[in-house]
């Protein structure tokens, strides 16, 4: 044997070096220990460069020692490759930490015998370095959570809870301490689980149940030490938090195995493919989410009588505002029946048009309506509508490039024609409520009759009734701030555009404010307004450089745009070019509204090229990058809807809209399913399948064919399709970020068109395959 096991072990301490010190976007739960143990490695490597610098004559004890540690530091390397942050935090340190303590163990008993060896042959200075990486490696005694980990998981063998001490120490080291880690924790433990059980590694198996098992015990013993209580200091009953967040349920749902858990939660749980009930370990018959009415009320009951104001969330509604009977309506807008709900919690019927375009730029703010309602009783039946919200728009429902609907509807992807996108509504309201019963979401009619479509039913209006910056602003109303629903009259309005036109500030506000609300529920009022000639004066308050005043004059022109004669007023009016202006320069709410009211009018086939040439895109990217979330929703959302126009996708490109949708990508923003929708679009030309790959897209994009929503692996495959079918290049690079395993998944258990793509996709790489075979013959 020669000095080959040396040199080897040289270039893999250069590597698993090199590796670590680059490691900043995604430190593990041991990221401490690699680097301490790089500093060592650092610290062995030039003695083992002078060993085969100045042949220093050696022994088979010391290469057969280097082979161990060149082992040792390959597979340190390669656990540090193939690590996510998704992977389990306990499982990796599990795996992780007894390399690190062989090569710690290793390197010492190499210094040992460079120690030997240097004795005759080496200068004073070599000892010296060997002296101090002895003393270095002896030094380090940092606490290991593999110990804690195993004492916890001894105690449970014995059937007892795990110490305090060893839990406390492992929440700690592995940073488990809020309740959104632990959710993520269950999660990824539970995945690992799944996939070993596939494996049939029966060792593994146990050793991943009794994890599982750490994990719930972590939970509870969370909950002991929390004491979770309200802002007054009033404690949470247990039997009102998730079992699986442990945080207070605002949305609680029953699963298949009759458990209740926060909807939140639960359907992170869902959408990472796991089908056990985390509470009873019992394997789901069906994953819909049913809402617990019982419990709901029961929180709602609860919080009233200790007078607690329940949170809010992003969107701006009550998060656990309870329906009555006969509007079983979910917070999220959604209908949920005991065959029919889904866990996307989203209203689907039949129209593919219902399901992408449901929440363009539905509003929902303090200007609430209650309930479900129909809209105005002339057009529709009370049965056709409800409240919708704004988690879901059309860019998180298809792709236009390729999308194939069901026969009995003529459109491809998002359609272009206007007329099945009539309307954009602000808030859906009506003088009857809707009497829910059971099993009716299968019952409703995809499309509306009349001349309305669903669309005309949601909520357009954005955020304004909370400001901070007017907190007197209820006094400027003569009326409820919630809008109106009476039918106004021609001279009223009249004198409503007089006062549009006024020298004061203050008047103009108040005219522009009560035509918003106006405009807000009541169609035949939109119908007036649009006739009496308000249109031209609400554009030029565009201008206003009071933000109070532009924001109501954009979104009054919003509210107005659902109406179609009035959305062709609005374009002839010169509108786009003071939305821009709006984008560029208003609150935030008003660019929110900004943005829907240049969707409304792309909707418009002519628009779709003006609005593009017009420098919206540029403006609207910018919202997309810096703007609230909503903000960015509105944004993705015209933008979606400028780039079904095929020369818009450029300009998109060009804006550097790819970039800000990669960083959408991020299941944090809970954007995922938009931005992918759109890149889909923009992955039809060069321009974009370049600038998806460099800003480092094609990892996110194997990621959600493994783990999105079936909507997001979709599309995510459509794109990973158009990158591989026209460059070698990116089809290498799809590879190479281990796209194979979850596209043979996809195909074989994914939608319709999911699997197509799949199927594509894997046929592509076959062929590839054979052709190299073929050139290399």
């Amino acid at each position: 044997m020669d000095m080959a096991s040396i040199k080897c072990l040289i270039n893999s301490i250069s590597r698993f070096v090199h590796l670590v010190s680059s490691q900043r976007s995604k430190p593990m739960p041991i990221q401490k220990d690699y680097k301490t143990i790089v500093d060592v490695l650092k610290l062995l490597k030039p003695l083992l460069d002078e060993v085969v610098d100045y042949k220093i004559p050696s022994d088979e004890i010391l290469y057969k020692e280097c082979e161990e540690l060149d082992m040792a530091v390959n597979g340190a390397r390669e656990f540090m490759e193939n690590w996510s942050p998704k992977l389990s935090r306990i499982l990796s340190a599990w795996r992780g930490e007894p390399l690190l303590i062989t090569i710690q163990s290793s390197s010492l008993k190499i210094c040992s015998i460079l120690s030997r060896l240097l004795q005759s042959s080496s200068s004073g200075s070599s000892l010296i370095g060997l002296q101090h990486c002895v003393q270095e490696i002896r030094c380090l005694k940092q606490e290991r959570v593999t110990e804690y980990l195993e004492e916890a998981l001894k105690s449970q063998r014995k059937d007892t809870m795990p110490s305090t001490k060893h839990l406390m120490k492992i929440i700690e080291l592995l940073s488990l301490s809020s309740n959104q880690e632990l959710l993520k924790e269950s999660i990824a433990v539970e995945k690992e689980r799944m996939n070993v059980e596939v494996s049939d590694v029966r060792g593994e198996l146990d050793q991943i149940n009794q994890m599982v098992i750490l994990v719930s015990h972590i939970r509870e013993f969370m909950v002991k030490i929390e004491h979770l209580e309200t802002a007054s200091g009033i404690p949470i009953p247990s039997y009102f938090r998730c079992p699986l967040s442990s945080e207070l349920m605002l949305d609680p749902v029953i699963v298949a195995s009759g458990q209740t858990f926060e909807r939140s939660s639960i359907q992170k749980w869902l959408d990472h493919g796991l089908t056990i009930c985390p509470k009873t370990r019992h394997r789901l018959s069906h994953i819909n989410l049913i809402t617990n009415y019982t419990v709901k009320a029961m929180i709602e009951s609860w919080c009233q009588e200790n007078d607690i104001k329940l949170p809010t969330n992003s969107d701006g509604f009550n998060a656990i505002s309870v329906p009555s009977p006969s509007d079983r309506v979910s917070p999220e807008g959604s209908i949920h029946t005991d065959s029919n709900s889904t866990s996307r919690s989203s209203l689907e019927v039949g129209s593919v048009f219902e399901k992408q375009m449901k929440d363009v730029s539905t509003r929902l703010s303090g200007e609430k309506s209650n309930g479900c309602h129909s809209s105005e009783k002339d057009h529709s039946s009370p049965k056709q509508s409800c409240t919708h919200s704004r988690s879901e728009s059309a860019t998180s429902a298809v792709s236009s490039n390729d999308y194939a609907p069901p026969a009995f509807i003529k459109v491809s992807g998002i359609s272009n024609k206007h007329e099945n996108v009539n309307e954009l509504s602000g808030e859906i309201t009506s003088e009857h409520p809707v009497a829910s019963t059971p099993n009716k979401e299968s019952a409703m009619p995809s499309r509306l009759s009349g001349k309305h479509s669903l669309i005309s039913k949601i909520k357009a209006e954005g955020t304004w009734t909370d400001s901070p910056i007017y907190p007197n602003r209820h006094q400027l109303l003569p009326f409820s701030s919630s809008g109106s629903d009476e039918l106004t009259t021609s001279s009223h309005v009249m004198k409503l555009i007089e006062d549009l036109k006024s020298q004061s500030n203050e008047v103009q506000t108040l005219a522009a404010e009560e035509l918003r609300l106006l405009a807000k529920h009541n169609m035949n009022n939109r119908t007036i307004i649009g006739q009496c000639g308000a249109i031209t004066p609400l554009v030029s308050l565009l201008y206003s450089g009071v933000m109070l005043t532009q924001e109501h004059a954009v979104t009054a022109l919003l509210n107005l745009s659902i109406n179609e004669d009035n959305k062709a007023m609005i374009a002839q009016a010169g509108a786009i070019d003071p939305l821009i202006h709006v984008l560029k320069t208003g609150n935030d709410g008003a660019k929110e509204n900004s943005a829907a009211a240049l969707f409304s009018l792309s909707v418009l086939d002519e628009y779709k090229a003006k609005i593009g040439r017009s420098g919206a895109v540029k403006a609207l990217v910018d919202l997309l990058s810096s703007g609230t979330l909503r903000g960015k929703k509105d944004a993705a959302t015209a933008l979606f809807n400028l780039s079904i126009y095929h020369e818009n996708k450029a300009r998109l490109v060009q804006a550097g809209a790819v970039k800000y949708l990669i960083e959408l990508m991020n299941p944090d923003t809970g954007m995922v399913d938009k931005a992918v929708a759109l890149l889909a679009n923009l992955s039809t030309i060069g321009e974009g399948r370049v600038a998806i790959a460099r800003e480092g897209g094609i990892p996110l994009l194997v990621e959600i064919v493994e783990t999105g929503s079936q909507r997001g692996k979709e599309n995510a495959a459509s794109i990973l399709l158009q990158l591989c079918l026209h460059s070698p290049k990116f089809c290498t690079l799809v590879l190479q970020e281990g796209a194979v395993p979850p596209l043979v998944a996809l195909s074989q258990s994914g939608t319709p068109r999911a699997k197509e793509k799949a199927q594509q996709l894997l046929s592509h790489f076959r062929n590839q395959r054979e052709g190299a075979m073929g050139k290399g013959k």
